[in-house]
């Protein structure tokens, strides 16, 4: 019982809970982010590099061997095409820099209002009275002024 105990504590901890709507949130903002690019910001981008989608621009490394039959006996296997897909890379590159600016921009404003509401309660706190001196104090103080006198 102590084990499942234990594991109720940990899975219930705000840090945790928090995380967790985190990463649900994360997940569904990183589908948004791709749904711009792919559907706003890579069409324009497309119609400028002659009406290509971005996505499927790639250079041929080398090209594919069909393979060589001979009745039905295989002689020489196919082999599949080698292609270098820079356009997915890139458009990878550029979903990555909208979430990077986007979670910037986020944590900017974050911050921003954090420091705003630390302002307002500093604010809103009351500085405590100095308190009253004792009596030891006071008679002290006043023999100080007493000898200040006398020189």
């Amino acid at each position: 019982m102590g084990l499942i105990q234990e594991f109720k504590t940990f899975a219930l901890k705000g840090n945790v809970v928090d995380m967790a709507v985190g990463v649900i949130i994360g997940g569904a903002f990183g589908k948004i982010v791709t749904s711009l690019v792919n559907d706003i910001i890579m069409p324009p981008l497309g119609v400028v590099l002659g009406g290509k989608n971005f996505a499927d621009l790639s250079l041929v490394i080398k090209k594919a061997v069909p393979a060589v039959m001979d009745g039905d006996v295989v002689v020489t296997p196919e082999v599949a095409e080698v292609v270098w897909k820079y356009g997915a890379f890139v458009q990878q590159v550029v979903d990555f820099l909208i979430i990077a600016a986007c979670i910037f921009v986020l944590v900017k404003v974050v911050n921003k209002l954090a420091s705003l509401r630390t302002k307002e309660e500093e604010a809103a706190v009351e500085p405590e009275p100095e308190p009253k001196p004792s009596k030891e104090e006071l008679l002290l103080t006043e023999i100080r002024d007493l000898l200040k006198e006398k020189k």
